[in-house]
Formats: C-alpha cells, sequence, structure tokens
C-alpha cells in the first residue's frame, strides 16, 4: 500500500502562482512513476503531469509552459509549480502512484482544491 498526501492548494487570482506537493509513504517501490491529474467540475479527470523516478517529464498540452513538476526522491515527494494560472485550470488536483508497468495509477491522494478567479 502506498499513502499520498497533498497540500498547497487553494484560491488564486488569474495569473497567479500556486505549488501543490505530495508525500507518498508506506511500500514504495525503486521504479515508480508519480504525477498529478486534475478533474473540473463536468468534466473528466485528466492528466496534469507526472515525472519517473530518473525525472524524466511528460506534461499536458494546456499547462506547457507553465507548470513545472519535480521530485524530491529522498523525500519521495513530488511537487507542482503552478505559474500564469488561468480560470480553466480550477480544478480538484489529485496526486498519483503508478508502479513500473502499470498503464493507469495505483494509487491516489485525497484531491485538493485549486481555484483560480478571473
Amino acid at each position: 500500500q502506498v499513502q499520498l498526501v497533498e497540500s498547497g492548494g487553494g484560491l488564486v487570482q488569474a495569473g497567479g502562482s500556486l505549488r501543490l506537493s505530495c508525500a507518498a509513504s508506506g511500500s514504495i517501490a525503486s521504479i515508480n512513476t508519480m504525477g498529478w491529474y486534475r478533474q473540473a467540475p463536468g468534466k473528466q479527470r485528466e492528466l496534469v503531469a507526472d515525472i519517473t523516478r530518473g525525472s524524466n517529464t511528460n506534461y499536458a498540452d494546456s499547462v506547457k509552459g507553465r507548470f513545472t513538476i519535480s521530485r524530491d526522491n529522498a523525500k519521495n515527494t513530488v511537487y507542482l509549480q503552478m505559474n500564469s494560472l488561468k480560470p480553466e485550470d480550477t480544478a480538484v488536483y489529485y496526486c498519483t502512484y503508478r508502479r513500473m508497468g502499470a498503464l493507469t495509477p495505483n494509487y491516489w491522494g485525497q484531491g485538493t482544491q485549486v481555484t483560480v478567479s478571473s
């Protein structure tokens, strides 16, 4: 089992920044991918960004150039720095953990609300 605890959501004006953090604990594998998904009201959950333990990254087109994902392997923590936020970034953001070979996340955090006002 892997537990994921997120922090850092909140309310920000358009153009502002927020940083999300997610700490993983439990049975952490030596090879894994951590990431962030989001779900806006009335929309499907979508991948925002993910990062392998070796720091290979993958971003949704909608956030490229504005969001940066990073991780601290010693702390089993992943971060999402979100800059130039837009109202359409408003969503619940979920931290995820995916084992090697898995096509979808094996574990999800409880979610943290990000609200961007115009």
